[in-house]
């Protein structure tokens, strides 16, 4: 079962695939967001295509006290019209600290800054599938 992972952003959406057995995360694009939800929903319909995903694993951004917040209610309305649109099975995953961690591991590998911000997003993804595919594995 091949997922896909979504970090949803105001701006950007950073996405990942897993590879077809669900054991590891690769980043694969950012969507760039101009506004537009229909464009959004079609662009990721179209990588659920190119990469015959089964799943969507979508980042939800939680507070720290484990609440929730304005941004997860975005990301939850934007999970239920994911799902209507692609017709795909979608899990929220607690996506905390996951882009502080994507940061600290670009830090670490010497990414300049201007390039870290158009990396985050991305490796955010990475991070928020492949918790979750070791999730489901260790289960």
């Amino acid at each position: 079962m091949r997922w896909l992972g979504l970090d949803f952003g105001e701006r950007r959406i950073g996405v990942a695939v897993s590879d077809p057995l669900a054991i590891t995360a690769q980043g694969i694009s950012v969507i760039k967001r101009n506004g537009s939800v229909k464009k959004d929903l079609e662009l990721i319909k179209e990588i659920i295509h190119t990469y015959e995903v089964d799943g969507i694993v979508l980042g939800l951004p939680k507070n720290m006290n484990g609440g929730e917040g304005p941004a997860a209610e975005q990301v939850r309305h934007f999970g239920r019209l994911l799902e209507a649109a692609s017709g795909l099975k979608l899990v929220y995953w607690d996506e905390r600290l996951s882009t502080s961690s994507a940061e600290r591991v670009l830090i670490d590998a010497d990414v300049s800054r201007r390039k870290r911000k158009t990396m985050i997003d991305r490796l955010a993804a990475v991070i928020i599938l492949q918790n979750y595919l070791d999730f489901k594995t260790n289960r």
